[in-house]
């Protein structure tokens, strides 16, 4: 089995944790909102814009035999720059005050989820930081595209109010093969780091989507 399977395997738990976030099932019933998509796309922007820093820190500190790991980091930097762009193009095509977010502190679900990643990078093993990555990309790929088309269609939006999320999407299914190489030249032991991250993040990154607000749980407690 490859690292990657290995990797699919041991956090497949988690996985089905994350997809549960009720807001997932909310935007696939066209349970959705304007405020909604604005709350996706801020949370969004304040991970976004730490992905290359935090590439950056793990590539920093990457000890001398990961070495040959160093041009990998460079193209997934070289990737991800500008993509925080992408999505505040986005909340101001969908009507959002983009230089208001962009000057604001994200929320406690995802300040948490960058602390730990952070930390982890650290003052454990920066090579962690890829469970983060499988998390992220992962999700985007198969949720990313569709969840684009499900929100246009219940808030009659333009299609280039979906930037982020088709671009994505459709990058991420290429990183992913590319995510796939790079973990067959690890370690067993650095897997394992990448393993434990993988979980945790996957928890963080469901508490993030749970963060977003609800369109029927508010529907609800006005009719009570």
């Amino acid at each position: 089995m490859s690292h990657y399977e290995t990797l699919l395997q041991a956090t497949e738990a988690e996985q089905l944790d994350l997809l549960a976030a009720p807001i997932i099932e909310d935007v696939a019933h066209g349970r959705v909102t304007l405020e909604m998509y604005h709350a996706f796309l801020t949370n969004a922007y304040h991970h976004v814009r730490f992905t290359v820093p935090l590439m950056m820190a793990t590539a920093s500190r990457i000890h001398p035999s990961q070495m040959h790991l160093i041009s990998a980091f460079k193209e997934y930097i070289d990737e991800e720059i500008g993509h925080e762009q992408w999505i505040l193009n986005d909340l101001k095509i969908c009507g959002a005050d983009a230089e208001r977010i962009a000057a604001s502190e994200p929320n406690f679900a995802t300040e948490v989820m960058l602390a730990y990643v952070r930390d982890y990078i650290t003052t454990v093993n920066p090579i962690g930081f890829l469970g983060m990555v499988h998390v992220l990309e992962g999700t985007s790929t198969s949720l990313a595209s569709s969840t684009a088309e499900l929100i246009a269609q219940a808030l009659k939006l333009p299609d280039k109010a979906f930037t982020y999320l088709r671009s994505h999407g459709a990058l991420d299914i290429e990183h992913v093969d590319f995510f796939k190489q790079l973990l067959d030249g690890l370690t067993t032991a650095d897997m394992q780091h990448v393993i434990h991250v993988a979980k945790r993040v996957y928890v963080l990154y469901g508490n993030v989507l749970r963060s977003v607000p609800r369109l029927h749980s508010e529907t609800t407690a006005h009719a009570a």
